[in-house]
């Protein structure tokens, strides 16, 4: 049976991941992240595949791993992980009324015949907010539910009930374009489950 390994440690690509039927065992990459682009599709796919990148160490044939990266970005501007509460907040009320774009890149790696072949893309999917008050965002950013997400926010969370319409993938909002991912792998031969 192949291996499959998730060099992730983010509870919503695991859950995304198992909701399709994969099997699989985690294996954060935990190395340092440099970036040098300022496109956000190219930034989470060099994010990606660096994750990737770190959870190789000699392995058996036929062993996949999966890197992923997720950012928000709203008018050219990649918006990360908020550095505090204002932070989070400020992001919000930028976002709130307007579309933005979700970026996640992700790098599979599969080990054959004694080396590692790479498949990198990026998915990109816009999402729209309606307007919402400040108190409100406050009321959100006080559950401490944005502070590990990209753009402050979770669609699959407390803010969801803010969201007017996506156009794209779903899962790739949450962290991991899960139908992407499948339609790639399986244009290589890779199967996942």
């Amino acid at each position: 049976m192949k291996k499959i390994i998730l060099a992730s440690a983010s509870p919503r690509r695991k859950e995304l991941l198992l909701n399709a039927g994969v099997q699989f065992e985690i294996r954060p990459g935990n190395g340092e992240e440099y970036i040098t682009s300022h496109k956000p599709e190219e930034v989470v796919k060099e994010l990606s595949e660096q994750k990737a990148l770190s959870a190789v160490f000699p392995t058996e044939e036929g062993t996949v791993i999966i890197g992923s990266d997720t950012i928000v970005s709203f008018e050219g501007k990649i918006l990360g992980k908020p550095s505090d509460e204002e932070d989070a907040v400020q992001t919000l009320l930028m976002l709130q009324g307007n579309t933005h774009q979700v970026y996640t890149g992700v790098t599979v790696l599969e080990y054959k015949a004694g080396c590692w072949e790479k498949h990198v893309f990026a998915e990109c999917t816009d999402v729209t907010f309606y307007p919402v008050s400040e108190k409100e965002i406050r009321d959100y950013v006080k559950t401490g539910e944005p502070m590990d997400k990209a753009g402050s926010y979770g669609i699959q969370g407390l803010f969801g009930i803010y969201v007017k319409s996506i156009s794209g993938e779903y899962s790739n909002v949450v962290g991991l374009p899960v139908g992407r991912l499948f339609y790639e792998t399986k244009k290589h031969g890779i199967e996942l489950r």
